[in-house]
């Protein structure tokens, strides 16, 4: 389903005419339909951590550098975020005190396990990666469209256009947004949006059970010492 196939079905919630093309179009009443699927779409891609629009980054170590440049198409970390480096069994402890990674690098401190922080628009890591070494980690990226090329992009330019995530969703959102903007009652399609948006939610986690022969764990569980010990 392209963009231009969400908004016709969308006008017809908002009793407006079909429109046969959008993005190409001069009229007003088409330019407000092309920003609301914008910002309907934004606003969906930023509601929650979608598996889809989940990437995996690759820092390599030179030995010497500690900055490193976001990915070209990142938007923002996972809530719970980590990184993972083949230089340790656990993962880089996460300094969110700016004043507190300030004092590190005033002080010079020789870290024995890895550490990062975010600013600048850098990932910054301490102790320098060692040559070979490589830190991942995942990240939202913040292409939620893409073109009939299958070329990802950050927004809707063009009316054969399509949304990475649910059509159905994108919909939902444009109509209780629309509503909202004109001043028109819109709790019911907002309720509306939610509910669809936690169904999809549910299966989007998958199962939350990870089974291998007879034993069990659950998602995000983490072994106390997950290495095997000979003595």
């Amino acid at each position: 389903m392209t963009v231009l196939t969400a908004i016709q079905n969308v006008s017809a919630s908002i009793a407006l005419d079909r429109p046969e093309a959008v993005f190409s179009s001069a009229e007003r009443e088409h330019f407000e339909l092309q920003v609301m699927a914008n910002t309907a779409g934004l606003y969906i891609a930023k509601d929650y951590e979608w598996q889809a629009l989940k990437v995996v980054a690759t820092l390599a170590g030179d030995g010497t550098k500690t900055a490193f440049d976001l990915p070209a198409d990142y938007d923002r970390m996972l809530k719970a975020a980590e990184l993972r480096s083949s230089r340790y069994i656990t993962s880089l402890a996460h300094i969110i005190d700016s004043d507190q990674w300030l004092d590190m690098e005033i002080r010079q401190f020789n870290q024995v396990a890895g550490m990062w922080t975010l600013h600048g628009g850098q990932v910054h890591i301490r102790p320098a990666p060692a040559t070979g070494e490589e830190v991942k980690f995942f990240h939202m990226s913040k292409l939620w469209a893409k073109d009939d090329q299958s070329t990802l992009k950050g927004g809707f330019t063009k009316d054969t256009d399509t949304f990475r995530l649910s059509e159905t969703l994108l919909e939902l959102c444009m109509i209780w947004k629309w509503r909202a903007q004109k001043g028109l009652p819109y709790a019911q399609d907002q309720d509306n949006y939610e509910d669809a948006k936690e169904k999809l939610i549910t299966a989007d986690k998958g199962s939350r059970i990870i089974a291998v022969g007879r034993a069990r764990r659950l998602l995000g569980d983490t072994p106390a010492y997950p290495v095997s010990i000979v003595p």
